[in-house]
């Protein structure tokens, strides 16, 4: 009887010291133990810094712990993720659009993070409106309309976008469309505006919300949305399917992402807090922004990751847009 003491308290003992081995983060529900950094790769101000400021006020309520946004801008995201992958902290999550996931994998032969491991998508949060607009003064009312102007005037047509997804989505309607237009870029995107308004560019692809301000001015026509659904901000603008080019599919969604080897239950438990604050999300404040909430389960993130890798990856083979060297 000694002996199977003496093997039982052993036991105990063992166990006790390979719990305390275990990190907190091992158990969703002790989730989080402090402070929990978002980090964003934007700019304040932004509409996704602001979704991201407005999520983190909903899940430090539930969570009962600070949700500190930081910010980290830089191209294509890479400061961002970069800050995620060297903080190698259980309480630090990325808020993003999907291009580090999506787009930088197929523009660049090397990168400072592996897309595949380092982040671990959890739940997609929102949508960003991308919309299509022309100056003015050509009078194109429609995607068709532009289509047909392009063929009549091959080559002497431009257009511009701002990086990432806005970028692709023209380049995918110049291939759907057939048509021959010059890309113009910018370092700064800023001059671009007054550039269509004044009619030295006849088309750019960008956020809905700068676009409506010059649309109200009467300087650029706003043709579609490339988004599967219309926007509450502008429910007059067509989806660019309903415009005739249902191969056009934009969409700036925008989601948290986890570090490598994040445990799956946490994962899990993190995206089921997300869908459960989503509808506390003020929808109006959003539409403002040009956002809609948009939530569902981490498979059905990981399926718009995928469907946005395969369209990026199709205008990149068609001639679109070149890789970077």
């Amino acid at each position: 009887m000694r002996r199977r003491e003496y093997i039982t308290d052993a036991i105990i003992a063992i166990c006790a010291v390979a719990g305390m081995a275990v990190p907190a983060v091992a158990q969703p529900q002790n989730w989080p133990q402090r402070t929990v950094r978002l980090i964003v790769p934007l700019s304040p101000g932004t509409a996704t810094d602001v979704t991201a400021r407005l999520y983190a006020d909903k899940l430090s309520q539930r969570w009962g712990k600070p949700v500190v946004v930081e910010n980290r801008p830089g191209p294509d995201a890479l400061v961002a993720v970069n800050a995620l992958v060297t903080a190698r902290d259980e309480h630090t999550l990325l808020f993003s659009f999907g291009g580090p996931v999506t787009i930088n994998p197929i523009m660049n032969d090397k990168l400072p993070y592996d897309p595949e491991r380092d982040l671990v998508p959890i739940v997609s949060a929102s949508d960003s409106f991308l919309a299509i607009g022309v100056t003015a003064s050509l009078n194109i009312n429609s995607l068709r309309e532009l289509q047909a102007r392009a063929r009549a005037e091959p080559g002497k047509l431009n257009w511009a976008a701002t990086p990432g997804m806005p970028q692709f989505a023209f380049a995918g309607y110049v291939t759907a469309a057939g048509i021959d237009m010059a890309q113009i870029s910018y370092r700064d995107f800023n001059p671009a505006f007054q550039d269509v308004a004044e009619g030295r560019i006849a088309a750019v692809t960008t956020g809905l919300l700068p676009l409506l301000g010059l649309a109200q001015s009467g300087k650029v026509r706003i043709l579609a949305v490339t988004n599967r659904q219309r926007s509450p901000a502008a429910p007059q603008v067509p989806t660019a399917g309903e415009a005739g080019f249902p191969d056009v599919v934009a969409e700036g969604f925008q989601g948290f992402f986890g570090w490598r080897d994040m445990p799956i239950a946490l994962r899990d438990r993190i995206a089921a807090d997300v869908r459960a604050v989503a509808p506390e999300m003020p929808a109006d404040q959003l539409a403002k922004l040009g956002q809609v909430v948009r939530v569902g389960t981490t498979a059905d993130f990981l399926a718009m990751i995928q469907d946005q890798r395969n369209r990026v990856s199709a205008v990149v083979k068609a001639g679109g847009v070149k890789p970077k060297p």
